[in-house]
């Protein structure tokens, strides 16, 4: 028999990995509802899924807003019947110097990356709760939350305080049958960016084992299985799907 179609809500999803997050569980039959700040751009990605056949619901969020994440993931429950899986994937990662850092730009990422976190996350864990079904919740980190970069201390901060957040839920929602995990994406090919440059890049290559950039849709597929039946006894965990880049340094040649 088929699987039921599941009610999942993913953030940061106009755009690149949350895009294809929401795009993987579309093609999948469930039911998804995605959340962005960009209503325009956001509307364009629910079009697109929407002449495909997908299932979906665009509400524009923005995710520092207590009230807003409320509102947000109530209407997604109440419009799709549930709520079985939530992915936690809006971010931004501006680079400026911590001397030359301003403490807005401090606060936009931490409120954006980590408060933004953790409001979806315990809306998500709170309708869960009251449905008494289980669930899963699912956070998008980075290499960043366990290797520290020049120019990134706020978006560092944020993706390790990420980590530990949703460790945390994942033994404080265990008995609850809510399975809670992260993924830490390599360099992801979602197209050029604000302070991403060609130089940057294609340093962040070279030092890729399997010699190229992942995709959206390789996050997605690790996120579909954390939030599967198939891993059902995995909780608190963190995977990476980086090419192999966290591994080690390697381009150092082996030693006589």
């Amino acid at each position: 028999m088929a699987n039921m179609p599941r009610s999942v809500v993913v953030t940061g999803a106009a755009d690149g990995i949350g895009r294809g997050i929401a795009m993987h569980f579309a093609h999948l039959g469930d039911r998804v509802a995605l959340l962005d700040y960009d209503a325009d751009r956001l509307a364009r990605t629910v079009s697109e899924l929407t002449a495909e056949g997908g299932q979906v619901l665009g509400i524009p969020t923005d995710v520092r807003s207590e009230t807003a994440v409320d509102a947000a993931v109530a209407q997604a429950t109440q419009t799709h019947a549930g709520l079985d899986v939530a992915v936690n994937n809006a971010a931004v990662y501006p680079n400026t110097a911590v001397v030359d850092m301003s403490v807005d730009e401090w606060d936009n990422v931490l409120d954006t990356n980590l408060k933004g976190a953790f409001l979806f996350l315990r809306a998500a864990a709170r309708g869960m709760l009251a449905q008494g079904r289980g669930g899963k919740l699912c956070a998008i980190t980075s290499g960043a939350y366990r290797s520290a970069r020049r120019g990134a201390a706020h978006y560092c901060a944020s993706k390790a305080g990420l980590v530990l957040l949703a460790q945390t839920l994942a033994l404080e929602l265990a008995e609850h049958g809510i399975n809670v995990n992260v993924v830490s994406p390599g360099f992801i090919e979602v197209g050029l960016r604000p302070g991403v440059s060609v130089p940057y890049r294609e340093r962040i290559k070279h030092d890729i084992p399997l010699g190229h950039f992942g995709e959206p849709a390789d996050i997605a597929t690790a996120v579909a299985f954390l939030c599967s039946d198939e891993a059902k006894f995995v909780t608190g965990s963190v995977m990476t799907v980086d090419g192999g880049s966290g591994a080690g340094r390697f381009h150092l040649p082996y030693s006589d």
